[in-house]
């Protein structure tokens, strides 16, 4: 591994820190170019994509699937696209758990240039990488690139929403071509951005309506819900007096960050409680 100034690394293909995952690809790339710890690419990880025109409906289910898995120590992979893809980062982030951005350009350009703030902290917090050189531009045929490496550094693939037609088809079919599970999130039939989930479910990827399946899918535990109705109403007395971020959140009502996650993404499907753009939940009033 050759690093670079600024915490950037270049790995090549057979040198120590090259994720494994890579060489089921009948292409693995030559070399990764990145920030943060490489580590975090061979680690048990999930990964989650879904629209860019994403609905408030796919963002509350990102967040509730990627805060879960994060807390949990499963490394949450996606591409920093807006919407699904960036709110993914930033539940995982917002779980103090690790995330992997897969970018479509140079691992050190700010694309899309809406998620420069997104970017720069998970440069510091997590890892952005990329198989094309510093300072490259992204480009059409650099996407699909860019989703195979997703869906080959994920266990499994989750598909949070999706419409027709759509960038999470490609990723979706690399995921089954290289045999890991696809899910998708069920969503309403007349919901034009659920269109695409729903016809992959039709078409065999197993449905994830709660993460208790997402839990048993991969092996691992999950918070009973009577725990997290009881943690969900302390919380929701705490935002009635004042709005507050996750980790806020954890310190004021003495909580596992982890508790706090599964709670308020369950609050926010509920519509009790809404996301304000700098990162802070509040309580919705009643009228």
């Amino acid at each position: 591994m050759k690093e670079k100034a600024g915490q950037q690394w270049e790995i090549e293909r057979g040198a120590p820190g090259y994720p494994s995952a890579l060489e089921d690809l009948s292409d693995p790339p030559a070399r990764l170019y990145g920030f943060g710890n490489p580590a975090l690419m061979s680690t048990d990880s999930l990964a989650i994509v879904g629209a860019r025109r994403a609905t408030p409906y796919g963002l509350a289910c990102t967040r509730l699937f990627a805060g879960w898995s994060a807390s949990r120590g499963i490394t949450v992979v996606s591409g920093a696209a807006i919407g699904c893809d960036c709110a993914a980062h930033e539940a995982a982030l917002a779980s103090n758990g690790p995330t992997v951005a897969v970018l479509p350009c140079g691992a050190d350009v700010n694309y899309p240039p809406s998620a420069y703030g997104l970017l720069s902290l998970l440069r510091v917090h997590a890892v952005v990488v990329s198989e094309f050189p510093w300072n490259a531009p992204p480009a059409r045929w650099t996407f699909v690139k860019r989703n195979r490496l997703i869906a080959a550094l994920g266990r499994a693939l989750l598909v949070t929403e999706a419409g027709l037609p759509s960038g999470t088809f490609t990723t979706a079919d690399f995921a089954l071509e290289l045999g890991r599970d696809v899910f998708a999130v069920p969503g309403s039939i007349l919901s034009p951005e659920s269109r695409g989930s729903n016809r992959l479910i039709s078409q065999g990827a197993q449905p994830m309506t709660d993460v208790s399946e997402l839990a048993g899918a991969l092996g691992r535990e999950t918070i009973p819900e009577t725990f997290a109705a009881v943690s969900g109403n302390q919380i929701l007395s705490a935002l009635r007096a004042t709005p507050m971020r996750p980790d806020d959140i954890a310190r004021e009502c003495v909580m596992d960050i982890i508790e706090v996650v599964h709670a308020i993404t369950l609050l926010e499907l509920k519509g009790s409680i809404k996301r304000y753009p700098d990162g802070r939940y509040g309580a919705v009033k009643v009228t």
